[in-house]
């Protein structure tokens, strides 16, 4: 199925976008990797899908050759003979778990790199004004204006508080990262600084000083979650938890759907035998037919759930894990009645 509808993707997809790439001056070795992302990218989203497909599609094949009623008719219950399916689905399952948390991210992170360099140009990715974060427990920063390409800001102020109470704050009209000591370097350097009540002032007109943090850092781009490694995600959403990231959501959708695909697999293989191995008067193609209704009804759940939780403070765990409860109660009844 994968080699069936991968190449058919990418024709469509490269159709659509052949124009933009040429405007663009897309290189074709780069253009080839994008490719080559792609195919991972959407092979990790549609994987179960993919597999609910091929399930229905065999099994309809052997409940038409009249295969399955041998299997029943000779002794052989249903549950034995959903075994191998089981099987089938946790070889499946192992491996879209090790392609969510290590391959996958790293697809990701060319696909994207790619479409916002050569595809969406103008679009904006990250937050470039008014950038107010809380960095770790006791220190805060504000840039008023954010330049992501050469690591710079205007209107820079740092914040330093001990047991609730400011301590320092510093200002500068201009921030920039250098790369070659990695410290940052200000201009019109004030510090304030209050320690028993008595306020020092320190004026510099230029000043190079090191922080625990990167300005990029502080504003990661829409898909930063879903360009890293398991541990490296759990890492990242606790930081921004830290910072008071307004993204949470989005990051956690991203976490938890690492764990709910692979329980998504056996979920839809379950509900592709229980539909696919009765035979019917309309064949293969009425089997086909109901399991991608079926396929379009758990995308659609799963779409807007998870925009709920990107979008709002619903809660990410009900949004990603919904779509599998409401498609397990399915498989549960299904399966009843297949034994029946």
């Amino acid at each position: 199925m994968l080699l069936l509808f991968v190449p058919i993707g990418i024709t469509v997809d490269l159709a659509e976008k052949v124009g933009k790439m040429l405007q663009n001056n897309a290189p074709f070795g780069e253009v080839a990797f994008y490719y080559l992302n792609f195919t991972v990218y959407f092979a990790n989203l549609l994987f179960p899908l993919f597999l609910f497909l091929s399930v229905i599609w065999f099994t309809s094949k052997l409940a038409n050759n009249t295969e399955v009623v041998a299997f029943l008719s000779s002794g052989v219950s249903f549950s034995r003979f959903l075994r191998p399916y089981m099987i089938g689905a946790t070889i499946v399952a192992s491996f879209a778990l090790f392609l969510g948390m290590y391959l996958a991210p790293i697809a990701s992170k060319g696909f994207n790199e790619f479409v916002f360099k050569y595809l969406k140009k103008n679009k904006k990715i990250q937050q470039t004004h008014e950038v107010y974060q809380q960095i770790n427990d006791t220190d805060y920063i504000y840039v008023s204006n954010f330049i992501p390409n050469n690591k710079s800001g205007i209107n820079f102020t740092y914040e330093h508080f001990e047991d609730n109470e400011l301590k320092y704050k510093i200002f500068a009209d201009n921030i920039r990262y250098n790369e070659e000591d990695s410290t940052f370097r200000l201009r019109t350097y004030l510090k304030r600084s209050w320690e028993n009540g008595v306020e020092t002032v320190e004026k510099e007109r230029q000043k190079d000083m090191d922080f625990s943090f990167e300005l990029e850092d502080l504003t990661p781009v829409e898909y930063a979650a879903e360009t890293k490694s398991y541990g490296e995600l759990l890492d990242f959403i606790a930081a921004e938890k830290r910072r008071g990231s307004p993204n949470i959501g989005r990051y956690e959708v991203v976490k938890l759907k690492k764990w709910s695909l692979p329980v998504s697999i056996y979920i839809l293989s379950i509900i592709a035998v229980a539909v696919s191995s009765v035979k019917r008067r309309g064949g293969m193609g009425v089997n086909l037919a109901f399991g991608i209704a079926i396929a379009m009804i758990y995308v659609f759940f799963d779409k807007v759930f998870g925009v709920m939780a990107e979008q709002s403070n619903f809660p990410a765990v009900i949004a990603v894990w919904f779509p599998n409860f409401i498609f397990g109660i399915l498989a549960i009844y299904l399966l009843r009645n297949a034994k029946r």
